[in-house]
């Protein structure tokens, strides 16, 4: 089958796209307001994009006519900071606590029965209890293309300035994915856990 995804029209029972790109990590973004409120969301639509200097990005919805963003890039942009924390297995059920519609000044650690932890490098808080955090300083945020033009959304990129890495999830000094067990998103209402790999090396 083939078709036009500006159209809408794909003959399915429901929007094949998030089903194809798959599967997706997902940044469980924490931040922090200029007053001090922490915030704590998931987003499927985030990834590693460089090494050197370790980039990444997650893309969240915007409304430009109103100017309405999500907490998570609200504060990333007023601060200059955020923390990727990564889903695990023994954490699917918190991070979908997480995602509830709360009133903008409610706590999602609180909400989820999460622990708020000290960063080093910046002043938002990660989970304590994930296996690995990432210390972000913010970049640049992309507007993308709105469509309708009153719903778009945007990518916030960070530069990475600090890494925790629980030590139960290594072995032989590297990270173990039988112990790591990170969750990713797949289609529709679905996840995966990572829970085995294979070693490929490239030719010569």
């Amino acid at each position: 089958m083939f078709y036009d995804p500006r159209t809408g029209q794909h003959g399915l029972k429901r929007n094949p796209y998030k089903s194809l790109v798959v599967p997706r990590p997902i940044g469980w973004i924490s931040t922090i307001s200029k007053t001090g409120v922490a915030n704590l969301g998931p987003y499927s639509f985030f990834n590693a994009v460089a090494e050197n200097p370790h980039m990444v990005m997650f893309s969240s919805s915007y409304r430009p006519q109103s100017d309405l963003r999500k907490d998570s890039h609200w504060n990333a942009e007023e601060t200059g900071e955020f923390v990727v924390n990564i889903v695990t297995e023994d954490l699917k059920d918190q991070m979908s606590a997480s995602s509830a519609s709360l009133p903008h000044d409610a706590d999602e650690f609180k909400h989820a029965g999460l622990t708020p932890a000290p960063c080093r490098n910046v002043k938002a808080p990660r989970v304590k209890e994930a296996k690995v955090a990432l210390e972000c300083k913010h970049f640049q945020t992309v507007r993308l293309p709105a469509q309708p033009p009153n719903h778009g959304n945007v990518m916030v990129i960070g530069e990475v300035v600090g890494i925790h890495i629980d030590e139960a999830i290594l072995s032989d000094g590297m990270v173990d994915m039988t112990k790591f067990r990170p969750v990713a998103r797949l289609g529709y209402w679905q996840y995966t856990v990572v829970d085995n790999a294979f070693w490929m090396e490239p030719p010569p």
